[in-house]
C-alpha cells in the first residue's frame, strides 16, 4: 500500500464523535453530497477589487458569524501588516454555539505554526503556510447552532489588509449525536525555568517520574481527544534543547499514561533532526536552527493515526531538557476535540510578553546572569 493511500485510509477512519462517526473532511467523491457550501469572505461586496479589510489598533473584526448546523472545512488568511511581529500581535478567537469563552484563542501566527513571529513555508495535512504568506487550515470544525470567529489587532499599527475565505458546509439535518467541537489553546514559557549549578552549567542528572515542572501544552476537562501540537523554540542557552520527554496524563493519572524518549522523537524525527528542516503530512521540523543561544526551531505533530482519547480530563506536557534542566523559550498551540462546555483557558499573555526575546537566564552561551 502506498504512503498516499495509507494516509487517506487513516484520515477516512479517524473518528471525531463519541460514537465513532468518521472525520469526513474528505467526502466520498463517488457519492452525491447533500450539504450546501457557503463562504464567508473579505470579497468586495460591490464586485470591485477592494477585497480586504482594514483593522485599526485595538479593534476586533468578525470574519464569520454563521448559524448551524454546519462544519467549517477550510480557513484561509493572508495579511498585509508592516508592524514587526504582527503575527504575535493579532489574535484569533473562535466561539461555538454562543459560548462566552472561546474554544480557540491564540496569536494568529502560532495557530498556523508560525510561533517565532515570522513567516516560513511549511505543509502538513491540517495546516500549511504557502508562498507567499498564505495561511491555510483544514481542521474540520462542526457547530450545531452558531459559530463566530474574530480577529483582534493588539498591535500599535493598523492591519492594512486582512484577506480571508472561510468555507463551510451547511446541513439540512442535525449534527450526528456525540459530535465533538474543535479547540486550540496557546501557551508559552519565556523562559522555562531550568536548573543551573553554581558554576553556571546545566544540571543533566534529574529524575522526573511525575511530570513536575514540565512545560504544559494544554489541559482539558470533560471528554474528547487530543490531536496534536505545533511548537516553536528560542534557545536561551547553547546545546541541544530536545532531550525532554513528552508525557500525557489521561483522566487524572498521577504518572504519565503515555511517556516518550525525547523531544525530537515525539515529533517523529531523530538525532537532533539531522540539522535540516523537513515537513511531512503528520510531523516535521520546518525550522531547524543552530544548537546555540539564539537558535530558533519549529516543530509539529498530528495524531491523526490515533487521537488520544480522554473521558474526564487530559493534560499534555513535555520536559524542557532532561528532567527540565533547560531554560529555553517555548511557544505552542495544542489542538483537540471535546464536548462542550470546556474549561476556560489561562489568560493570554499581554502582547509585549508574547514577542520572542532572548532571556538572560545564565548557563552555556548565556553568562550575563549568574546562576540562581
Amino acid at each position: 500500500m502506498s504512503k498516499f493511500i495509507t494516509v487517506l485510509f487513516i484520515l477516512a477512519s479517524f473518528g471525531l464523535g463519541a460514537h465513532g462517526q468518521a472525520l469526513n473532511w474528505q467526502p466520498d467523491l463517488t457519492r452525491q453530497q447533500a450539504y450546501t457550501v457557503v463562504r464567508a469572505s473579505s470579497a468586495d461586496p460591490t464586485g470591485r477589487n477592494a477585497d480586504s479589510r482594514r483593522i485599526a489598533p485595538g479593534a476586533t473584526f468578525t470574519v464569520l458569524d454563521a448559524d448551524g448546523p454546519a462544519t467549517i472545512s477550510h480557513i484561509w488568511f493572508t495579511i498585509a501588516d508592516n508592524e514587526p511581529y504582527n503575527l504575535k500581535r493579532i489574535v484569533l478567537r473562535m466561539y461555538w454555539d454562543n459560548e462566552t469563552t472561546p474554544s480557540v484563542e491564540t496569536p494568529i501566527g502560532d495557530f498556523f505554526g508560525l510561533g517565532l513571529g515570522y513567516y516560513y513555508n511549511w505543509q502538513s495535512e491540517m495546516l500549511s503556510v504557502g508562498s507567499v504568506k498564505a495561511l491555510n487550515c483544514f481542521f474540520p470544525m462542526s457547530f450545531a447552532k452558531h459559530a463566530r470567529i474574530t480577529v483582534t489587532n493588539e498591535g500599535k499599527d493598523p492591519i492594512n489588509s486582512l484577506y480571508y475565505n472561510i468555507d463551510y458546509r451547511k446541513y439540512s439535518h442535525p449534527l450526528a449525536p456525540g459530535t465533538l467541537y474543535f479547540h486550540a489553546e496557546y501557551r508559552q514559557a519565556q523562559p522555562n525555568h531550568g536548573g543551573l549549578t553554581k558554576e553556571n552549567t546545566l544540571v543533566s542528572d534529574r529524575d522526573n517520574l511525575y511530570g513536575q515542572d514540565n512545560y504544559v501544552w494544554m489541559t482539558a476537562k470533560g471528554h474528547g481527544q487530543y490531536v496534536g501540537v505545533t511548537m516553536s523554540v528560542l534557545e536561551n542557552q547553547d546545546g541541544w534543547w530536545g532531550e525532554g520527554d513528552d508525557m500525557f496524563f489521561v483522566d487524572g493519572a498521577k504518572r504519565p499514561s503515555i511517556a516518550g524518549t525525547g523531544s525530537e522523537d515525539y515529533f517523529l524525527g531523530a538525532w537532533d533532526f539531522g540539522g535540516k528542516p523537513f515537513s511531512y503530512q503528520l510531523y516535521g521540523a520546518p525550522v531547524v536552527g543552530p544548537e546555540l543561544a539564539g537558535g530558533r526551531w519549529s516543530v509539529y505533530r498530528f495524531h491523526l493515526d490515533s487521537p488520544i482519547p480522554f473521558s474526564k480530563s487530559f493534560k499534555a506536557t513535555i520536559e524542557h531538557g532532561t528532567g527540565n534542566n533547560r531554560s529555553d523559550n517555548y511557544y505552542s498551540v495544542a489542538y483537540w476535540y471535546q464536548a462542550e462546555p470546556h474549561a476556560p483557558f489561562p489568560p493570554l499573555p499581554p502582547v509585549g510578553d508574547r514577542l520572542p526575546q532572548l532571556q538572560m537566564v545564565g548557563g552555556p552561551g548565556n553568562t550575563d546572569v549568574p546562576a540562581q
